[in-house]
């Protein structure tokens, strides 16, 4: 008798989670995704900001599933699933079968009707994006330092963040420590320390989603920094010489788009209906109304909590759902009884501003400044501890995170000679 066959698209938190949850099931587990590492999104914008290099936050997927001799991973670019053969299709290479299919596929950015802004306002989702905007913002200090005029210098030093969600606000506080600490020193035709870092929110206040304390000392934190913030007005143009922030005109030479996303294929691929940002909606037990066999979780799903909002695209949902999912495989495989319906764990959200600032929220109590700094630290250290497991590995990025003593102040890329 064949063991029955998992295949899990994505190497993301809740796909590794599932496959982590399989490891040693009596099934053959195949993960398929087209990178070989799996990458720790919520530090990505340290990359993106010279305080950390890619190494430091990805691992390759097949050092994390070593372990699992029940698991191999297959390298390549999803086009399509067919249902009804329950194959999955992969460029260039043959079908993988399935018996039971795991999608968590992640997101991308989302424009709002405006992809062309995406040229000049790239955002921030992969290694390949973080380093493409870091090669930007140093560039641009570089630009300032050469630039004989002053409109000229002063275009190149202004930074403009679009979005005051948990990722503007950590990249509009990075771009001002490296301004005001790391680059300090740096030149001698400029000051780093005069660059203007711009963070726009079409709401009212910074992280929506936070109790309006937290938002509040979010946006004091913010204000110590330099950070200037426009509030309550969209972004209604975005090119290459800056933006329109409303009807006012701001001349810049750097955007990040840290404003809106949305799901990947996974919908298209399924042939069903989504949201309105394209996550497939899924029943109580994250499988796909009428194939219990396919599963959807992560940001690629549409699941509400006891309130009937919609879970957040964070990385505690993916995880949990993933081994969720696992569980529930090994049930059915062993034909035990199936666990609970799933029910998302809030233990608590966090954002960091900066150095020694961070704001969390825990629903019954809330942290910022300090305590939620160390927090937030200890919750990333036991993340990157529970992928990588090399003690190393930490010591070496508080080390670049604390001192800012670290090689990733480099232009690398595309357009960098």
């Amino acid at each position: 008798m064949t063991r029955p066959r998992i295949v899990i698209v994505g190497a993301g938190f809740g796909g590794l989670s599932a496959a982590v949850g399989l490891a040693g099931a009596d099934a053959d587990v195949t993960v398929i995704d087209r990178r070989n590492y799996h990458l720790f999104q919520p530090l990505l914008y340290q990359v993106a900001t010279a305080g950390l290099s890619p190494a430091q936050i990805a691992s390759p997927i097949r050092a994390i599933l070593r372990r699992a001799a029940n698991a191999r991973v297959v390298l390549g670019q999803v086009s399509g699933i067919d249902k009804e053969r329950r194959v999955v299709k992969v460029d260039g290479r043959p079908d993988v079968a399935y018996d039971h299919l795991i999608i968590g596929t992640g997101a991308r950015h989302a424009y709002f009707g405006h992809d062309d802004w995406e040229a000049v306002a790239p955002g921030l989702k992969t290694i390949d994006d973080a380093t493409g905007i870091r090669r930007r913002i140093l560039t641009a200090f570089e630009h300032a330092e050469a630039a004989e005029q002053p409109d000229t210098r002063r275009r190149f030093l202004t930074f403009v963040v679009i979005g005051g969600g948990p990722t503007g606000v950590e990249m509009a506080g990075a771009i001002a420590e490296l301004a005001h600490a790391a680059l300090r020193h740096d030149f001698r035709s400029i000051d780093p320390r005069e660059a203007r870092i711009v963070l726009v929110e079409a709401g009212p206040r910074p992280l929506a989603s936070f109790p309006e304390p937290l938002s509040k000392a979010a946006h004091e934190s913010l204000a110590r920094l330099h950070v200037e913030m426009r509030l309550g007005k969209p972004v209604t143009q975005c090119d290459e010489r800056g933006v329109t922030i409303g009807e006012q005109r701001l001349e810049a030479a750097t955007i990040i788009w840290a404003a809106g996303v949305a799901a990947s294929p996974a919908a298209r691929w399924l042939g069903v209906d989504s949201d309105r940002i394209g996550r497939v909606v899924v029943g109580p037990d994250l499988s796909l109304p009428g194939h219990p066999e396919i599963f959807v979780i992560g940001d690629t799903a549409h699941v509400t909590d006891a309130n009937g909002q919609p879970l957040p695209g964070l990385a505690p949902v993916a995880k949990q759902q993933g081994a969720h999912v696992a569980r529930l495989l090994r049930a059915r495989i062993a034909g035990h009884t199936a666990p609970p319906p799933f029910r998302y764990r809030n233990y608590g959200t966090m954002a960091t501003i900066g150095r020694r600032s961070a704001v969390a929220d825990f629903g019954w109590v809330h942290f910022d400044g300090t305590i939620a700094w160390l927090l937030w630290g200890a919750v990333h250290i036991s993340f990157l501890i529970g992928f990588r497991n090399r003690l190393i590995v930490i010591l070496d990025w508080l080390w670049s995170y604390v001192t800012f003593q670290s090689g990733a102040r480099l232009i690398t890329g595309p357009g960098s000679n």
